[in-house]
């Protein structure tokens, strides 16, 4: 199992949380800080990458250099309303790049460098990937990220190339209410058996930027997700900045002090009332808010209580109400309908955000749910699901595909014409076959009939190529596969060139139709559509009854797969490589970083540690002669100095080989204090010795059975052997008490031990020799010299008898 680990990792744009699939369950993975959610940050320096908790914890001083709030820029172009409006709120430089997409000007390495938003995320996902790694103890690849349920295939297509930047192998982008009502359903065993009436449950997400609320229908082993509705422009962070205008404002008022002119003060303003909000929704008294050295070496200070936010932010909460209703109106329930309303995400912790659940489903939000893991926990199920490594329960997930979808192309009688291929709420996965007859190449175009949270409606176009006509001149019959995948990304995924033939030859390639079709139709989805509008136009609907007047013929029909050329969003396979290299290089960048300050440290520690022992008093102060110590200090005070002068920026070689030149000296003294301090126990272990052997002789005088059987000739060899042992054990007692502790010890304790186990080789072989066994007398003769038995084997006596 461990072997084979499958993750799930909830990209939030404020924190990430990585779940793990095992034996015994679901478990959120801790960073290297110890904490579950590691920060959606990516910072540079002049040497390395910073990323996660380490990132967020310099944002305000490296503040031109730390990017976060980049899962809102993925798929975008720098043009996009939307991007021009999160513009306002980021400390650091965005550009337009040559594509018209958006670059993220950073300073690294010394150098600018420009990066797209997949780049950063991608650096996120490997620091994640990262994390999983040193924790499982394993390499991880599969995985499955969570994505707002209303992102679309540009956004979608963009977080996959992200992913693969990072070398993540994604089995699914799975919508992030779909997740959180997977780790809801899985576990509940009381749900509703499959022919009986669905639970309906609500589920609201709303977290640090986006509102998302799903209504889902449960069934023992099924999950149906209804409808969804989302508000991609809600969420605590709106909350944070009605506050920060406010506060803002006050300061202005009361202390002369702007603190939307200083992008660093206002930064640390937003990170004081995230504190406030969070305290405001555990407490509705007035609560303080204070901030020093806010801005020219002033320091500020302000109050509030709950009912003056929930005053500032009522337009907040009035988009709140409307979402909520929403999803009534797009899953067709009533409030009465819905069995419970689940919030996850950390903005639903506000209490006004409860009220509002309460006044429009008519019950009190649930808890049931992890509010900050539930997503990761639902991606690590899914995963463990598509993973053919682990085996879960059976439970089967059913999505939504939230927006209308046309697929348009050109006409053959030369005008443009389209239809509805998926309306909104659509299941997903799934698959649907379009029957066309052309007789030249032509093309199809997808684009959203909805209104979409996106400045663009198109999809994708696709050039199905080597359409020719038949040899008697007439259209061909094609058949396109039009997809919504796994990930919720709408695609062309096949086109095939279908030749009927009622020629009883055969080759490989040919099947029978139905068999053909029902294969395909199966592949992906629970159902299909075939037939277009422009089939029945042209050639009628192809229906079960005609069929059946037609005379039984054998049909057989040869199936071509046509080439397509698409033109989507998302890098090219060129730009993939690039990218994937580039990271590849930063990779190697921040281990050879880390290996330097590793080392560098190394030295430091070395030379602080070994400084402060020989400081009168302490453990190595007496074991080093005057000279040399007043030698050593001071090389160690110089060495000091050369780290924070000359030596802060030296490569990993240098410092290891100054630390090994300092070990030579240091080294040495410190074995000499750990000879001192092992010495008395290893010569009082030898005298013990000589004692025991002692104690045997006086016994064996004393006429001890234990000893009795030894001769003249082995004692004797005792009593020379401790004799021996005594006066070099007295002799190195002697030396050894007047040499000075900083000299090299004349009798080390690996010595004194190596003598006591010569004596102990001489002494324990004669005093542990066994005795030599005593002679069994012979067995008595069992019957009297006249032939009769014994009078003990015949005769009881008294004894017995009785």
């Amino acid at each position: 199992m461990a072997a084979m680990s499958v993750i799930g990792i909830d990209f939030g744009n404020e924190s990430c949380y990585i779940a793990v699939a095992k034996a015994g369950g679901i478990e959120t993975i801790a960073n290297d800080y110890s904490l579950r959610g590691t920060p959606s940050c990516v910072a540079f320096s002049p040497k390395n990458r910073i990323l996660g908790v380490a990132a967020k914890n310099q944002m305000v001083t490296n503040m031109k250099n730390t990017v976060f709030g980049f899962k809102r820029l993925l798929g975008r172009k720098f043009s996009d309303p939307f991007v021009q409006k999160e513009l306002k709120h980021i400390p650091f430089k965005v550009e337009q790049r040559p594509d018209g997409g958006i670059g993220i000007k950073i300073n690294y390495l010394g150098e600018d460098n420009v990066f797209s938003p997949e780049q950063i995320t991608a650096m996120l996902f490997t620091k994640l990937k990262d994390i999983a790694t040193t924790a499982l103890q394993t390499q991880i690849n599969d995985c499955v990220i969570s994505v707002p349920s209303y992102f679309t295939n540009a956004e979608r297509n963009a977080l996959l190339d992200a992913a693969a930047i990072a070398g993540l192998n994604v089995l699914r982008l799975m919508n992030e209410t779909t997740a959180t009502a997977l780790s809801y359903g899985i576990y509940k065993q009381d749900l509703p058996a499959p022919e009986e009436k669905p639970r309906n449950v609500v589920f609201v997400d709303f977290g640090h930027s986006s509102l998302q609320v799903s209504a889902c229908a449960f069934n023992k082993g099924k999950l149906r997700v209804l409808a969804t509705a989302s508000d991609p422009q809600c969420g605590g962070r709106d909350i944070d900045m009605g506050l920060a205008e406010y506060f803002a404002q006050d300061f202005i008022t009361r202390f002369k002090l702007d603190a939307r002119k200083n992008q660093r003060a206002y930064l640390r303003l937003l990170q004081e009332i995230e504190k406030l909000k969070k305290q405001m929704s555990a407490n509705s008294t007035r609560l303080p808010l204070n901030i020093e050295c806010f801005m020219e070496e002033r320091d500020v200070s302000g109050d509030m209580q709950r009912a003056q936010m929930e005053q500032i932010c009522a337009e907040t909460f009035t988009r709140v109400e409307r979402t909520l209703r929403a999803i009534l109106h797009n899953a067709k329930l009533r409030p009465e309908d819905i069995y419970s309303v689940e919030i996850v995400g950390g903005s639903t912790r506000i209490p006004a955000v409860k009220g509002l659940i309460e006044q429009v489903f008519g019950k009190h939000a649930s808890t049931t749910l992890n509010q900050d893991e539930a997503v990761s926990r639902g991606c690590a199920l899914q995963c463990a699901m598509l993973s053919p490594a682990v085996r879960v329960r059976e439970f089967s997930v059913t999505d939504v595909q939230p927006y209308a979808v046309r697929l348009a192309w050109d006409a053959a009688r030369g005008e443009d014409t389209d239809m509805e291929v998926f309306p909104a709420f659509h299941p997903a996965p799934f698959s649907k076959m379009l029957t066309f007859y052309r007789k030249e190449p032509f093309t199809v175009s997808a684009y959203y009939s909805d209104q979409v949270p996106y400045p663009d409606t198109f999809i994708g176009q696709w050039h199905i190529k080597d359409v020719q006509p038949t040899s008697e001149g007439e259209s061909q019959k094609v058949k396109l596969k039009v997809r919504v995948n796994i990930h919720g990304i709408i695609t062309v995924a096949s086109a095939s060139l279908v030749e009927k033939k009622q020629d009883a030859s055969q080759t490989e390639s040919i099947e029978m139709e139905n068999a053909n079709e029902n294969a395909q139709n199966n592949q992906d989805a629970p159902m299909e559509t075939n037939g277009s509008p422009q089939e029945q136009q042209q050639n009628g609907p192809e229906t079960q009854e005609d069929k059946s007047k037609e005379k039984p013929k054998k049909v057989l029909v040869k199936t071509i797969e046509l080439p397509i050329d698409a033109r989507t969003h998302g890098f090219s396979q060129q730009e993939l490589n690039a990218y994937v290299e580039q990271e590849g290089k930063m990779q190697a960048q921040d281990r050879q970083e880390k290996e330097r300050a590793d080392a560098r440290n190394a030295l430091e520690e070395y030379v602080y540690e070994l400084r402060g022992k020989l400081s009168e008093g302490e453990a190595l102060h007496d074991f080093v002669a005057e000279d040399q110590r007043t030698r050593l200090v001071n090389q160690l005070d110089s060495l000091e100095q050369w780290l924070y002068d000359e030596g802060e920026d030296q490569n990993r070689q240098v410092y290891s080989d100054k630390l090994t030149e300092l070990k030579t000296e240091g080294e040495p003294i410190k074995q000499r204090r750990l000879e001192f301090e092992l010495r008395p126990g290893a010569l009082d272990d030898f005298a013990l010795a000589i004692q025991l052997a002692n104690k045997a002789y006086d016994l064996y005088k004393g006429g001890d059975a234990k000893y009795s059987h030894l001769s003249e000739a082995d004692i004797q060899k005792v009593v020379e052997a401790s004799k021996n042992a005594l006066n070099w054990l007295e002799s190195a007692r002697q030396t050894l008490a007047h040499t000075p502790r900083y000299q090299v010890p004349p009798h080390t304790t690996h010595q004194i031990r190596q003598e006591r186990q010569n004596f102990e080789n001489i002494v324990n072989p004669i005093l542990n020799k066994p005795k030599p066994k005593e002679k069994t007398p012979p067995p008595s003769n069992p019957t009297a010299g006249d032939g009769q038995p014994a009078a003990s084997d015949s005769q009881p006596s008294e004894m017995d008898v009785e």
